[in-house]
């Protein structure tokens, strides 16, 4: 869960996911994870308009630059995410993923999944909360389209 910081309305995690990602105003973002609604919450709060959930939007039309999650503890829960935010990204989207569990060799499972994905790790960043990774992808529509 996102925990938020004494004297402060805003977490830090999510000021590390804006960075790393380089979300806009001009961005469209999609959030997904156990802790969707508190980050779509605090992007709200911080201007960003164009910020949706999985469970908001009706069709997966590949239209978002930007995918955030947050909230899974497990590297079950991480993918089960990874799953329901991929449709809505488009081919050269941003991720942001909050990795909160210390377990052994968890970083390693979701790193794999996001390059099956087409993602390629650019940083990760840790944070009181955990570990943030950001990936990004780019001419998946062309791998797509080879295959």
């Amino acid at each position: 869960m996102i925990q938020f910081q004494a004297g402060s309305d805003q977490p830090q995690v999510v000021d590390t996911m804006i960075e790393l990602t380089r979300l806009s105003s001009l961005h469209r973002a999609i959030v997904a994870g156990s802790d969707s609604l508190e980050l779509y919450l605090a992007l709200r709060q911080r201007g960003f308009i164009a910020v949706a959930t999985t469970a908001m939007c009706r069709m997966a039309r590949g239209q978002h630059a930007v995918g955030l999650i947050a909230g899974q503890n497990s590297p079950a829960a991480i993918e089960t995410a990874l799953a329901q935010i991929a449709p809505f990204l488009c081919t050269s989207a941003a991720m942001a993923v909050l990795i909160g569990s210390h377990e052994r060799g968890f970083g390693l499972k979701v790193r794999s999944r996001l390059e099956q994905m087409g993602f390629r790790i650019e940083a990760g960043v840790r944070c009181p909360q955990g570990l943030v990774l950001s990936a990004y992808r780019q001419g998946f529509g062309q791998m797509q389209k080879a295959a």
